[in-house]
């Protein structure tokens, strides 16, 4: 089969199925074109409280797939791959954090979504990169915060907001291959066009960037800028979405070694495989998800 006949097999499956299939912007090119919906974590958050079908097939990492299985406890959740992880969700756990907590009791918790369900269990609040600086206004100047685990968008928001926070020392991985000479070789390449990199990053990384979006503040920024040409600091999925959206612009990668090899596990044979067996099925037990979702709750309140 082509890609175009797994595609259309895909979407008569899905109909058949009654299930809307989500993809991450990180997604393989052939995977984002057959999903109903892509976007960012909040993006994916927000369009999984929205979703009327009885099956949700997500097409990215696990965590995510979690996420809306806590949002939807009635639904069948399945995530083609289910060894699709993120190495920084995996750095801390939810035993972890309790012992932090401990040690600063009163501290509000706060984790970034790309975090286990039992850690968003042990929070307070859940915030994405997109929406964490408006989120972390939220708490009065004396609070104390802890942030896990992402401790470079902790940092960023912390020095946005004149606060210190509580850091974990997690990172993503594919973000930490991104370097300042690729950004200054990416320059030299393409004079005039603007940076943009994720808050995830490490603090020399943004600072020699023009913006420090989320991906889908990326994809507002590629709409709206006059600049024809663009540079992204991010994982090289992202290029994909942006060229469809802006088609009249041109888009090159800081570096072609961004790239999360979990988020490309996902293929159109395990989509397709997914959907033709109703498999893999996402679940989260009961009191963590219960626990999880005030954490979530609480960020899509604050929109």
């Amino acid at each position: 089969m082509t890609d175009a006949e797994k595609i259309s097999e895909i979407r008569r499956l899905a109909k058949e199925r009654g299930a809307v299939i989500l993809a991450h912007n990180y997604q393989r090119a052939e995977v984002q074109d057959a999903a109903d919906c892509t976007g960012d974590s909040l993006e994916l958050a927000r369009k999984a409280t929205e979703i009327e079908a009885d099956v949700i097939v997500f097409c990215g990492v696990y965590f995510m797939a979690e996420t809306a299985a806590i949002l939807n406890p009635a639904k069948t959740v399945l995530i083609p791959d289910p060894t699709a992880g993120c190495p920084m969700a995996d750095m801390i756990t939810g035993a972890q954090l309790r012992e932090l907590k401990a040690r600063h009791p009163g501290a509000k918790a706060v984790c970034y979504v790309n975090s286990t369900a039992e850690v968003k269990a042990e929070c307070d609040l859940c915030v994405t990169s997109g929406n964490a600086e408006r989120v972390m206004q939220t708490f009065a100047p004396d609070e104390e915060i802890i942030f896990v685990p992402d401790q470079h968008l902790g940092s960023h928001i912390a020095g946005l907001l004149g606060r210190r926070y509580i850091l974990w020392p997690g990172y993503c991985p594919t973000h930490a291959a991104l370097t300042v000479k690729a950004i200054q070789d990416a320059r030299a390449a393409h004079p005039g066009a603007p940076v943009l990199v994720h808050p995830e990053c490490a603090k020399d990384i943004r600072d020699a960037a023009d913006a420090r979006l989320s991906t889908g503040g990326m994809c507002r920024f590629a709409r709206e800028s006059a600049a024809p040409e663009i540079i992204v600091g991010t994982e090289v999925g992202i290029l994909h979405r942006l060229q469809q959206e802006s088609p009249g612009k041109k888009f090159y990668p800081v570096s072609d070694r961004l790239v999360c090899p979990n988020m490309k596990k996902t293929t159109l044979e395990n989509l397709l495989e997914s959907l033709r067996e109703m498999k893999t099925r996402v679940t989260v037990d009961a009191d963590i998800a219960r626990r999880a979702k005030r954490a979530i709750d609480a960020m899509l309140a604050l929109g």
